[in-house]
């Protein structure tokens, strides 16, 4: 007696197992296949690229702005009004002979580096976010010897035509200075 109840146990146990199992596999699987789904459509993702797109662009507009030689004037301030909107880039139009005219003049050639760079504001729906970039300007006069110069400089960017552009720049405050 006592060996057919083994023999019962025994043969009910091995399929209890496997269905055990079974389902142990058909629950993982549906969690995870839930997560991935959730992860793929996660609003937080296209966040992160129109920040990481912002912060490219912004970085390289203000790189853009800060860089200018006298011998291909036209081409470096073309380059400027490619990376601006708005009233910045009203001003840079407006301004283009004389400054131009001033860069000839004194012969220099700026370059910029960027060092590092940040979003510090983002409202992807609305199309406009904030950076911050720290760069270091190289100026060369002719005949003189190059100096840097390391600064902060705050950017406001627009989305325009899918693209980022820079709509206002700024010096950063230092220290404990405020933005005045």
């Amino acid at each position: 007696m006592k060996r057919a109840v083994r023999a019962l146990t025994g043969a009910r146990t091995l399929p209890a197992l496997a269905l055990a199992l079974v389902l142990t596999a058909g629950g993982f699987a549906a969690w995870t296949g839930w997560d991935w789904y959730a992860a793929a459509h996660d609003d937080s993702a296209g966040y992160a690229a129109q920040r990481d797109a912002a912060l490219a662009a912004g970085e390289q507009a203000v790189q853009n702005l800060n860089t200018l030689d006298h011998r291909d004037v036209e081409h470096g301030l073309d380059l400027w009004e490619s990376s601006t909107t708005g009233d910045l880039h009203n001003q840079l139009a407006d301004g283009r002979k004389e400054f131009a005219a001033q860069v000839r003049t004194a012969k220099t050639v700026t370059t910029a580096r960027v060092l590092s760079g940040a979003v510090t504001e983002l409202d992807d729906r609305a199309g406009r976010a904030r950076v911050l970039v720290a760069l270091r300007v190289t100026v060369k006069a002719s005949g003189a010897q190059s100096t840097d110069k390391d600064s902060r400089l705050l950017g406001e960017l627009t989305r325009t035509g899918g693209r980022w552009k820079l709509s206002a720049l700024g010096q950063a405050p230092v220290g404990g200075t405020s933005a005045g």
